[in-house]
């Protein structure tokens, strides 16, 4: 699942800052489990969804996270410090997208900060950059990845996408076939690709990914534009749902448990609290944090504690956003999904 907990051994890379091999050794695997158990009795963020960068070179129908706009991004020391101090707080599992995470050059020294303080990471990308060069990296890191494809068709890629990048993404994904930690495909289902989702699935299992399988969400809070040629009719989406988990074409565990919340919302039924701002938050290139991505920032890391900034969520608009949604994102569900079914998210094979 996207929280499979790994030991890995730190290597020194270098990339866009250089040489971290300075730093600390990783702490303990008992510190690291003591930090996040603790964490999770006492109803404290132990993930953090993190957008590295505000730069993202597609244009997707249904995104409309404020990118490509100058704002100020965290310097890598300024990440170090920050993740340091959060670590001691509790957190560790960090999502790292962006934008396109892999846009920037530093990316993969801030990688290796992160993991040598302990955190368990799994980056997020459009697949449009890897290199061969850089999965060796994300390999020897222990990360794991997170790649969006929501169909094998150019034509519709670049209908979702805003961008021809579909003939790119499949060759990055080749680099993927020998990659030692889990490895995702995520497919968002909307109108435009709801025909075809078993084929993407069908693509994801035959070359080791996990498919995770989301529907697409509009006027979410902050998240999840409207986009005409995306917006579906609920129960012809309910239907892919239900024709996925009939034909077992899901992995067991989690994945398939999400689905089935998939399958449920779009039916109009009640989900499960999300737990954004309780178990997880999510936190901008600036260092701004806000329970999830879906709702306003209420501080920034560079000027107030983590505690100080949680004891302002507005707990009310975190429950009535969970009303409307099963938060195709996963971020503000999966902690919880995963301690309300522990037999499940133990089920949950690293590849597939």
């Amino acid at each position: 699942m996207l929280i499979q907990i790994e030991r890995s051994q730190s290597t020194s890379v270098e990339q866009g800052a250089g040489s971290v091999s300075e730093q600390p050794r990783r702490p303990s695997l008992a510190r690291s489990l003591w930090g996040g158990l603790k964490n999770l009795a006492l109803h404290r963020p132990l993930l953090a969804v993190f957008q590295v960068n505000l730069r993202c070179n597609s244009s997707c129908g249904y995104c409309n996270l404020p990118l490509n706009v100058g704002r100020h991004e965290m310097s890598r020391n300024e990440i170090r410090e920050a993740f340091a101090n959060l670590y001691e707080d509790g957190l560790r599992v960090v999502f790292v997208q962006g934008g396109e995470p892999l846009l920037r050059r530093d990316l993969i020294a801030i990688l290796e900060d992160l993991h040598k303080i302990g955190f368990y990471l799994t980056v997020i990308t459009n697949g449009t950059k890897l290199t061969l060069p850089l999965v060796k990296q994300f390999d020897d890191l222990g990360i794991s990845l997170s790649v969006s494809l929501d169909t094998l068709d150019p034509s519709t890629y670049e209908r979702i996408r805003g961008a021809d990048q579909l003939a790119v993404v499949l060759a990055g994904l080749e680099l993927l076939d020998a990659y030692r930690h889990p490895k995702f495909l995520t497919c968002i289902v909307s109108e435009a690709n709801r025909e075809e989702v078993r084929e993407v699935v069908a693509f994801a299992r035959q070359r080791g990914f996990l498919p995770v399988v989301g529907a697409y969400h509009w006027d979410v809070g902050l998240y999840g534009k409207q986009d005409d040629t995306l917006m579906y009719d609920r129960r012809q989406v309910q239907v892919v749902f239900e024709q996925l988990l009939k034909e077992d074409r899901l992995p067991p565990g989690y994945l398939r448990q999400y689905a089935m919340d998939n399958v449920k919302w779009l039916g109009g039924g009640t989900l499960a609290p999300c737990d954004a701002g309780r178990y997880s938050i999510a936190i901008d290139a600036s260092g701004n944090v806000s329970p999830c991505l879906s709702l306003s920032p209420v501080g920034n890391l560079r000027e107030s504690s983590l505690s100080d900034i949680v004891s302002r969520f507005d707990r009310s608009s975190i429950q009535s956003c969970s009303d409307q949604s099963s938060c195709n994102r996963l971020d503000g569900r999966v902690i919880g999904s995963v301690v309300r079914h522990p037999i499940a998210a133990w089920q949950t094979p690293v590849s597939w």
